[in-house]
């Protein structure tokens, strides 16, 4: 066979604020041979879909600045979790045919060899495979992990979801609302806001036109709070937190494009008593991986748990999505479609 173009999306320059689509991320084409390029004992892959998550603007900074996470390197493709379908393989784990998730680069074609880093799906329930980049993929166990591990829910308690129309925010909607809990969630649009209310939020509003300090001071006290903003929503929910209040901290978006403005009263933490929980998914994988997916899809699959994709079509557009999620635009999990199988 002829070589094809492969398509990638590459880490072409460091924001100072928001990824710019052509100027922080740059798409680019080489040929590839599918039939001959050599696999080194790994297995070859197309993608079909990519995920675009907030965390990953934390990944594009200069090497020296330190994190949990490591850089992205100038000039090669982003990565984040995808959902591929295998065409070729020299690791036996991974067959022709399968379906695989996992961490891999932003292109269209490639070969992958950690073997620990990527899972055969077992689609039983017959989900679109971009649900395991999704709601039965990594914003899931976040969703799933932090609310088990971290939120002590009590049937009759209040808890507070910021970014609920997001791709975890939505899910921590629900499982609160499964456990007895009344929710107050806030959300960047009057789209989202009617999003939440069908979700099964009690109290939604759009933090853009309307006070939190205010909501919370008339729906609070709040027992849980599930934090994705940070900055001035975390100060506020400190404001109105019961003694005791269990806050997850999940992300503090508010703070990753340049823009830095945080509580002026952490002080009150100690007053108050509360717990702040901050938690990466995969710290919790051993815990509850194995329970998560003989749970989540079957929920997902009857309907008992809703989800939204915002789609992005072609990997060509792949920046547009990025920069989606750092602004908010987006409603549910942003996903860009690469290919169909």
């Amino acid at each position: 066979m002829a070589p094809v173009k492969n398509g990638q999306l590459i880490f072409n320059e460091i924001p100072e604020t928001y990824p710019i689509p052509g100027k922080t991320t740059k798409y680019v084409e080489k040929d590839i041979d599918l039939d001959t390029v050599s696999l080194n004992g790994g297995f070859l892959v197309k993608v079909l879909a990519l995920s675009s998550d907030p965390y990953l603007r934390g990944r594009m900074r200069d090497p020296s600045e330190p994190s949990y996470m490591p850089a992205f390197k100038l000039g090669e493709p982003i990565e984040a979790h995808g959902v591929a379908k295998v065409l070729r393989s020299e690791n036996p784990k991974f067959k022709v045919g399968d379906h695989v998730v996992g961490v891999m680069p932003y292109e269209k074609y490639t070969i992958l060899k950690d073997e620990s880093e990527f899972m055969v799906v077992d689609n039983t329930e017959k989900l679109s495979w971009t649900t395991f980049i999704g709601a039965a993929g990594m914003p899931g166990q976040t969703a799933y992990y932090g609310w088990k591990e971290h939120a002590d829910a009590k049937k009759g308690e209040t808890c507070f979801v910021s970014a609920g129309a997001g791709a975890v925010g939505s899910l921590v909607v629900q499982f609160a609302k499964m456990d007895g809990l009344k929710v107050i969630a806030s959300a960047g649009s009057d789209d989202k806001v009617a999003y939440l209310k069908e979700i099964g939020a009690d109290v939604a509003f759009n933090y853009k036109t309307t006070s939190t300090e205010e909501v919370l001071k008339k729906e609070g006290p709040i027992q849980v709070y599930w934090d994705n903003v940070g900055g001035q929503t975390l100060q506020a929910a400190i404001d109105y937190a019961d003694i005791g209040a269990r806050f997850v901290e999940c992300g503090m978006i508010s703070g990753y494009n340049g823009e830095q403005n945080p509580p002026k009263n952490m002080m009150m933490i100690i007053g108050k008593s509360l717990r702040l929980s901050g938690f990466l998914v995969g710290h919790l994988h051993y815990k509850y991986k194995e329970e998560f997916y003989r749970t989540m899809p079957k929920l997902l699959a009857s309907g008992k748990v809703k989800f939204r994709e915002d789609i992005t079509k072609g990997l060509e557009n792949g920046g547009d999505a990025l920069l989606a999620v750092q602004k908010g635009t987006n409603v549910g999990k942003a996903i860009i479609l690469v290919a169909d199988e």
